[in-house]
This record gives structure tokens, C-alpha cells and sequence, in this order.
């Protein structure tokens, strides 16, 4: 795997019809900066609005992964992603005069051939790969889907689909290596459904531009020549269709004997460049699509974004720590004899985080609370819960160390037992609903798996004057 961020070395472009919306756009590939990622820029729209192609940004699964930020949309992009990260391109521009990307010829293979035209520059910056450590598994007990991310110090990507339909039947196929094998083995590989989704697509709306050159579809019931005709006409397909012997609709060529199962690998490949960054790990998964595929792309995604805020404020790595007194101390503008949390050992971001409290005698609050029965106040207990439950806060907003929590609220705060030198602090807090700048959250302190305390907050996020910024 490249160990140096890619760009393209020149802008090129090309032009069709996008599958489901059939409107024309042309599409231009365009090279950009350094840690500027894969981004669409919809230049038919005023001020140009950019959509990075990043899971927060899906808007729409129904049938293919469309990306939007307002009323600028995408439709379709998974090919297209499918093509930058199969040739390990990591910044790029992708300008379109329409609403959804030419589908060619149902593969990745057309925008392939038109990137290598423009020939690869390597960039001065390392590749920021998130490096799976730990197994993340997603699964759909209803649709028996199951996608796992396993630590490897690769990219390979298995994958099985089993529509338990006697026309496909169940395959599977794999990618190993990226470099060697996906533009001979996987870019090819076109889109398909069943001859039985085609009616029901149409009547969707989906599928206007369609037709039997950038589709591969597959007889799973046979139809009269007339009702076929009637579904022709339909659909907008000028060409006489007929069932064919060989299982594809007109009898068309496959170009692999798996061509169906190499496709949904395509179209995982695609939706997983939504995680923001290339990934080292080996993927699995079974009948995967893109509304799963998207679910399991945010939830690698959640962990991306972690580990780039703990690289932010955790400067060495240490067992069992999220971060430190230091780290913290560079998050919360908090400090002795005030600074109550001394780390955060369990951070899930957006959800969930724990810090400890280590209580001692030296604690300055002890000397009047109370001389010879120390106790520490519970109002302190909250501000600890507070405090840490501010970490949670901060790292879910850009450039937390700007930024001030302000408690507005708290309510059914509970002292169940009291807190003494030689006790050690675990404050639970979690999210429980965020709006814009104005978040509620749950607190739960224990001591030895005893609960001491317990309250909800209401806080509001505000800018950090500059004093304390400096």
C-alpha cells in the first residue's frame, strides 16, 4: 500500500446519463491539496457548494448512496468513490454540472480509464490511514447482513451475497491486494438486479437511465414476450428484449462468472471511502448493501474521529487512558484547584465517556469540609461529573480547545453516599440529546461499582474569549 498521499496530475473530464435520475452532467476530475480529501463540488448551483464525501453526509440509500449537504445533492457516487479508492487516490476534486455522475457502463471502469489518463502525482504528506485495532462488527439479524472490520495491516476486502434465488444463487469473491487486482478485476464489474425489480424500480422513479448497456439484468421469472414489451416501454428501452437461455436478460456476455458478487465488492468499496481516510483492516461481509454498508462506514467513521482527537490531545500513548491530566488540562480551561477529573479512561464519542477522580486528604476543600471527618461536598462531585461530561461535549464540536461549556440546568442530582480521601472517582456521563448548541446529559458517580451520586445536566456550548484561548 502507498505510503504518500495521491493526487491526479491534471483536470479530466467526461460526460453521460446518470442511471436513476436519467438527467446528463458532466463530470470533472480535478487534482487537490494535501489533506484535502474526495470532495463534489456542484458547479450548475450558486456559490459552488462543496459535499464531502463523508458518511455524515448520506442523505439517501434507497438504491444507490446519494450524498448531500442542504439543497445540494448527489445521487449515485459509489462508483465513482469505488474508482478514487481503488486507485489509492486520497485528494481530489470532483466537479458536476448535475445532480448525479454519468453511469457509462454500469461499472467503476469508465472513471477509472479517465483518471489514468490524468496520471497520479505523489504528495509530500504522509497517508492518514485509520488503523483498525479492534473488531467492529455491524449486523441486520432481519436481513441477515453481517459486515466485520478484523485488524490486518492491509486492505482486503470478502465478500458473499446469497439472494437464495435460483437465478443467482449464492457466490462470493475477494480482493487482496489493491494495487494488483482491482482495475483488471474488480472496476469492470457492472451493476445488476433481477428482472423482477425492474417494474418496481421504474415505478419508484429510479432506473430513467437505465437500459440494457449499463445494466446487468438477471431472468429470475419468465414473463410473456408482451409483458416484456410492455416493460420496455415503460422503462424507455428502445431495444427488443427477450428472456434469453443463458439467465441474463438478451442474452448478455457476463465478464466474469461472478460478476454480480464482484460488483457488491465495488459498491462496499465505494461506500467505505465514506470513513474519510484509508484504512488498514481485513472487511467481511455477508450481503452486504448500501444501507448497511453506509451504517458500518459511520461507525468506522466515529472511530476515525476518535483517534484523530486523541492523537490531538493525548501526546503519549498509555495503557488503559484515553487522556491524561496534560491531555485534559489542554481540552478544559479548568485548573488546581479546580481541575476535578485527573483521566479519561472510556470515551465513545457523541455517546458516552468516563473519567476518574482520584480523591485524597491533600484535596484543599477538606481542610474546612469538614476539620477531623473529612468529606468531600457534593456540589464538587458534580462539578466532576460536569467536568467530564465538558470532555464529551468539547470533542463532539471542531477545535474544542475555543470552546466553553456552560451549565445552564441541573436537575434530580442525588448524593446516595459520601466521598472520602482514599476513594476513587468514576464519573459515567452520557448524551442524551443534542440540539444545535444546547446538549442534556446523564451523570452517574461510583465509588467501588457504588453509586455516590447522580444528576442531569443541561449545558450550552459558547466560544472561549481569547484571554483564556492565549
Amino acid at each position: 500500500m502507498l505510503e504518500q498521499q495521491r493526487t491526479i496530475a491534471g483536470a479530466v473530464s467526461m460526460e453521460g446519463t446518470g442511471l436513476h435520475t436519467g438527467t446528463t452532467c458532466k463530470m470533472t476530475f480535478k487534482p487537490a491539496p494535501e489533506n484535502y480529501g474526495i470532495r463534489f463540488v456542484r458547479v450548475d448551483l450558486g456559490g459552488y457548494p462543496e459535499i464531502p464525501a463523508i458518511a455524515d453526509n448520506v442523505v439517501d440509500v434507497s438504491r444507490g448512496t446519494t450524498i448531500g449537504i442542504g439543497e445540494a445533492k448527489v445521487h449515485t457516487v459509489e462508483h465513482v468513490l469505488a474508482a478514487i479508492v481503488g486507485l489509492q487516490i486520497d485528494n481530489i476534486i470532483i466537479e458536476l454540472d448535475g445532480i448525479e455522475p454519468p453511469i457509462g457502463d454500469g461499472s467503476a471502469l469508465p472513471y477509472v480509464q479517465v483518471l489514468q489518463k490524468a496520471g497520479f502525482v505523489q504528495q509530500e504528506a504522509p497517508k492518514d490511514y485509520l488503523i483498525i485495532d479492534e473488531t467492529i462488527m455491524y449486523h441486520n439479524e432481519e436481513k441477515q447482513i453481517d459486515i466485520v472490520a478484523l485488524p490486518l495491516d492491509k486492505y482486503r476486502i470478502t465478500v458473499m451475497v446469497d439472494y437464495q434465488n435460483p437465478a443467482l444463487g449464492s457466490q462470493h469473491t475477494g480482493l487482496f491486494d489493491l494495487e494488483k487486482e482491482f482495475v483488471t478485476e474488480f472496476a469492470p464489474a457492472r451493476t445488476f438486479c433481477f428482472l423482477s425489480e425492474v417494474e418496481m424500480l421504474a415505478e419508484q422513479g429510479l432506473i430513467k437511465g437505465g437500459d440494457l448497456d449499463n445494466a446487468v439484468v438477471i431472468v429470475d421469472h419468465k414473463p410473456s414476450q408482451d409483458e416484456l414489451n410492455k416493460l420496455a416501454k415503460k422503462i424507455g428501452v428502445t431495444k427488443k428484449i427477450n428472456l434469453g437461455d443463458n439467465g441474463i436478460l438478451n442474452n448478455k456476455e457476463t465478464r466474469f462468472r461472478n460478476e454480480p458478487v464482484r460488483h457488491k465488492l465495488l459498491d462496499l468499496l465505494g461506500d467505505l471511502a465514506l470513513i474519510g481516510a484509508p484504512i488498514k483492516a481485513q472487511i467481511l461481509a455477508a450481503r452486504p448493501g448500501h444501507k448497511a454498508n453506509v451504517e458500518f462506514a459511520k461507525q468506522v467513521r466515529k472511530l476515525y474521529q476518535q483517534k484523530k482527537l486523541v492523537k490531538k490531545f493525548q501526546f503519549v500513548k498509555k495503557e488503559g487512558v484515553v487522556f491524561d491530566t496534560s491531555a485534559i488540562e489542554r481540552i478544559l480551561p479548568h485548573r488546581y484547584p479546580f481541575l476535578l477529573v485527573d483521566k479519561i479512561i472510556h470515551l465513545d464519542l457523541g455517546k458516552k465517556v468516563i473519567g476518574v477522580k482520584s480523591v485524597t486528604l491533600n484535596e484543599p476543600f477538606f481542610q474546612g469540609h469538614f476539620p477531623g471527618q473529612p468529606i468531600m461536598p457534593g456540589v464538587l462531585i458534580i462539578e466532576a461529573m460536569a467536568q467530564t461530561g465538558g470532555v464529551l461535549l468539547l470533542n463532539a464540536f471542531p477545535n474544542p480547545e475555543e470552546k466553553l461549556v456552560y451549565f445552564m440546568q441541573i436537575n434530580n442530582a442525588k448524593f446516595r453516599k459520601t466521598v472520602v480521601p482514599g476513594d476513587q472517582l468514576f464519573m459515567n456521563v452520557e448524551l442524551t440529546q443534542k440540539k444545535s448548541k444546547v446538549v442534556m446529559m446523564q451523570g452517574k458517580a461510583y465509588v467501588n461499582d457504588v453509586l455516590v451520586a447522580e444528576a442531569e445536566f443541561m449545558a450550552g456550548i459558547v466560544d472561549r474569549p481569547k484571554q483564556i484561548q492565549e
